[in-house]
């Protein structure tokens, strides 16, 4: 199993998918790195040598930010955004849709006001006792 970036990727899928699992790396940025390495996007990523992970493994840490580090830019400028009181930091500290949705009708799910669907007739009767 290949171990690239801390994360252990599956053995039974192409290289170019399997390097979505890394957080940071999409398809576009994988095809990227598979073209710069010279490896073939459609080989199983179980049967890549330890040579062509290192070539990865490299190249991801010489030009991304990917997993802890992306994670924790991410989370500091959020942070940033709720310490300067604008109105996007307002809308991430109370959990509500960012870029300009309408909370009016949609966005249940991020609101937290999740409704789930009610069957259709009448209840049963209980029972004797």
């Amino acid at each position: 199993m290949a171990r690239i970036s801390g994360v252990n990727l599956p053995n039974n899928k192409q290289i170019i998918i399997a390097l979505s699992y890394i957080y940071g790396i999409g398809d576009s940025l994988s095809k990227k790195i598979l073209e710069t390495a010279k490896i073939d996007p459609a080989k199983k990523a179980g049967d890549l040598t330890n040579d062509e992970v290192s070539i990865i493994q490299q190249l991801i840490n010489k030009s991304y930010k990917v997993e802890g580090d992306l994670r924790k830019e991410k989370m500091i400028s959020i942070k940033r955004l709720k310490e300067i009181g604008c109105w996007r930091g307002h809308r991430h500290a109370r959990g509500l849709p960012v870029r300009g949705q309408t909370t009016r009708v949609n966005s249940r799910t991020i609101r937290g006001n999740l409704r789930k669907t009610v069957g259709s007739g009448r209840k049963a009767a209980p029972g004797p006792t």
